[in-house]
């Protein structure tokens, strides 16, 4: 296992299949842009991600996690799902998406080994739902496909990205609602991610205001971790079983147990979520690098990092920070 300069692991990546998405949620991709896309041969092909997942898997990648854009927009998706399930070390797969396609193609996932999928869902209101989404697709068709998902036996959490008087006041609400169906919500302080978002730190309905209206309807009391680094903060229910998370980028940092690198759809990859610059593995893979160059490029980078944006976040102007977009790195 390698370690970067603050010492942190490698353990998971993060691999975006396609920059394209049917929505368009104000935070990451506002329709008040006009978007490029990348033409399908600047897209890593299926081999040249599994490839690449091979290598960082030989450094101690253990979990691979599939994001977009919206990844369902990628066609074949459980063929690369099949063809990552047989890279040795790799242990579990997930799937971030916005849920649109997640029935249709759920029962496919399954069977080529998708371990869990994690659908972003901002809001139960339908008026609120579709403003924040800016899409065409209903929230009850949302809500339909989790279903069918569900039924096809596939383990869900939702992410719900909670903004200071748009859809503060939905918290207990969307934990009532999918508790009931044996799914975990996590709640998300709104985050300065790319730069199209318009961020404010008094946009942010904290972590503690979060738990604090949750608490109201649903007592609660904290879980530890299951594993090093996770992202959420886990609450267990008083009264039964079942728990929600909430993911505090902003008011508690998690910088100094950070394991996760990203591969953008063209092949960069970024070592922090708010990263400016990342590096070139489709040239390296293209040109006919072998794995031990791969490997060994992939090794050199991790252990020069320093990231650590969310603990220093304020101490550049924004108008002095240029961050990838989300929609090139998933969340």
């Amino acid at each position: 296992m390698i370690r970067d300069q603050r010492k942190r692991p490698l353990r998971d990546l993060r691999i975006s299949v396609t920059d394209r998405c049917n929505f368009r949620c104000g935070y990451c991709m506002p329709s008040d842009r006009t978007y490029t896309f990348l033409p399908k041969n600047q897209l890593l092909s299926f081999e040249e991600i599994t490839r690449i997942a091979r290598a960082f898997a030989a450094l101690g990648v253990t979990k691979l996690r599939l994001t977009g854009g919206e990844p369902l927009l990628r066609r074949d998706l459980p063929l690369l799902i099949a063809m990552l399930k047989e890279i040795d070390g790799i242990e579990d797969i997930a799937l971030t998406t916005n849920g649109s396609r997640l029935g249709t193609f759920a029962a496919d996932l399954v069977a080529a080994g998708l371990s869990r999928a994690t659908v972003s869902l901002d809001s139960l209101r339908p008026e609120v739902f579709t403003r924040l989404a800016d899409t065409k697709v209903p929230l009850e068709s949302v809500l339909a496909q989790i279903d069918t998902a569900l039924a096809a036996g596939l383990p869900l959490k939702t992410n719900t990205v909670v903004q200071k008087g748009v859809n503060q006041g939905e918290c207990a609400e969307i934990v009532a609602y999918f508790r009931a169906r044996g799914v975990t919500p996590r709640f998300i302080e709104f985050m300065d991610v790319g730069n199209l978002n318009a961020w404010q730190r008094d946009h942010v309905f904290d972590a503690a205001q979060i738990a604090a209206q949750i608490g109201t309807v649903f007592p609660h009391h904290p879980l530890p971790p299951r594993v090093p680094g996770e992202t959420a903060r886990r609450f267990g229910f008083d009264d039964g079983p079942g728990e929600f998370g909430i993911i505090a980028s902003v008011t508690q940092p998690f910088c100094g147990a950070c394991s996760r690198v990203r591969l953008s759809a063209q092949g960069r990859v970024y070592h922090c979520l708010f990263a400016a610059e990342g590096y070139d593995l489709k040239s390296l893979v293209r040109d006919g690098a072998d794995q031990e160059t791969l490997v060994a490029a992939i090794a050199t980078a991790w252990r020069a990092r320093t990231d650590r944006y969310s603990e220093e976040r304020g101490a550049v102007a924004p108008a002095e920070r240029t961050k990838v977009e989300m929609y090139h790195i998933g969340g």
